[in-house]
């Protein structure tokens, strides 16, 4: 009797972590899905978005969509993200990361808004493949510039590391968020990809098998960057 019990038991286990996987697989398709959307609006209004020029010479990228703001006086941000590597002219498949941070100030409500953090330096975006990472400590921080009249010269003369934007409404804009960490999500990969597998090895291209929505976002990424070539 107590063998049967034992074998349900581990029965009863495997289906809850089969059913906690496919729960991450998909939540982690609906997350890429969310991004390519985001990317598309950003290439919908091109004189109120980032400058492609700036995306073009960027280390890397993290699309965040649906951010939630909230707090009263003592706030706070949470959201799931996913981050490309930028070398040799080429996106690398996304890696998951998570978005959290804290902010003292007056404000009230919740708020839903998409995030783009566009990194200049190989030195943030290996610190975050390597464990968790605070904007504004590890790498200086700042809102970027939005709109075509932001060309690549003007872009040599700003000297933060991340860029970072935010879309309400439809726009873009600059976005100060400083004291948020960023953190890779291993869940979230082995859920996407089928297996656990480490963050360095999603960005060599060592992941046998790639899922068609990672396919498609990396094209848009890449599309979008070219618009000013």
């Amino acid at each position: 009797m107590k063998k049967v019990i034992i074998i349900i038991i581990a029965i009863a286990v495997f289906c809850c972590l089969a059913t906690a996987a496919s729960v991450t697989a998909a939540s982690s398709r609906a997350k890429i899905e969310e991004s390519i959307d985001v990317m598309h609006q950003l290439a919908s209004i091109p004189e109120k978005t980032i400058p492609p020029a700036l995306l073009a010479n960027a280390r890397g990228i993290a699309v965040i969509p649906g951010v939630i703001r909230a707090g009263f006086i003592l706030g706070g941000r949470y959201g799931r993200s996913l981050l490309l590597l930028h070398e040799n002219g080429k996106w690398s498949d996304p890696v998951f990361i998570t978005l959290t941070g804290g902010s003292i100030g007056w404000q009230i409500g919740v708020e839903s808004v998409d995030v783009i953090l566009v990194f200049k330096s190989k030195r943030s975006v290996e610190g975050i493949l390597r464990g968790k990472f605070t904007l504004g400590a590890d790498a200086g921080v700042a809102a970027g510039p939005v709109g075509r009249e932001a060309s690549a010269a003007t872009d040599v003369q700003l000297k933060a590391e991340v860029y970072s934007y935010s879309r309400s409404r439809g726009l873009f804009a600059g976005l100060a968020i400083q004291g948020s960490a960023l953190q890779v999500d291993d869940e979230a990969d082995a859920g996407f990809y089928g297996r656990e597998v480490t963050p360095h090895e999603i960005v060599r291209g060592a992941v046998p098998k790639v899922p068609d929505s990672a396919v498609r976002l990396k094209k848009v990424i890449a599309d979008y960057e070219r618009k000013e070539r």
